[in-house]
């Protein structure tokens, strides 16, 4: 099995606390709710959220992929810290077994915050995965946050 990593830091306006509520722990209401060309459902078939849930994400008709089972590795709530896997799915691509991401929001000087991501995809054998698909990844998640930073400057209010 191969390694393949990288890892992407996004600035924002929003406060640190603020953005883990919306874009962590409400994800799985939120995201749907805003861009639901990108996330149709999310469904938890075991667990209460915590670590080891296992989530199906169906993904919306603008999507290449269908569907995902994600596994919630870990949870720092006071720290903002996130982690997660895909376990299955067409997102997978048959090449690898699995991919692993951790979140972690932290304060800004600026009363706003940092959002780093890193992603660790673990190939089968000796598969690869091209620069254009990590690529891609980012670009999604990149979006993702993008709607969830613009939906929370328009709601001030929202997750206080």
């Amino acid at each position: 099995m191969g390694l393949i990593s990288y890892e992407m830091e996004i600035t924002s306006s929003v406060p640190a606390a603020k953005l883990f509520k919306a874009f962590v722990l409400d994800a799985d209401n939120l995201i749907p709710k805003i861009l639901p060309q990108a996330i149709k459902s999310v469904e938890i078939i075991q667990g209460d959220g915590g670590v080891g849930t296992i989530k199906v994400i169906s993904f919306g008709e603008g999507s290449q992929y269908k569907s995902v089972k994600h596994q919630v590795d870990g949870l720092d709530k006071d720290k903002f810290v996130y982690n997660y896997s895909i376990i299955e799915g067409d997102a997978l691509m048959g090449v690898l077994e699995k991919i692993s991401y951790e979140t972690k929001i932290e304060a800004s000087s600026d009363g706003g915050s940092i959002c780093k991501n890193s992603s660790i995809y673990h190939t089968k054998g000796d598969a690869g995965i091209t620069e254009d698909q990590i690529k891609g990844g980012k670009e999604k998640a990149l979006g993702m946050f993008k709607a969830v930073e613009t939906y929370l400057l328009a709601n001030p209010d929202a997750y206080n």
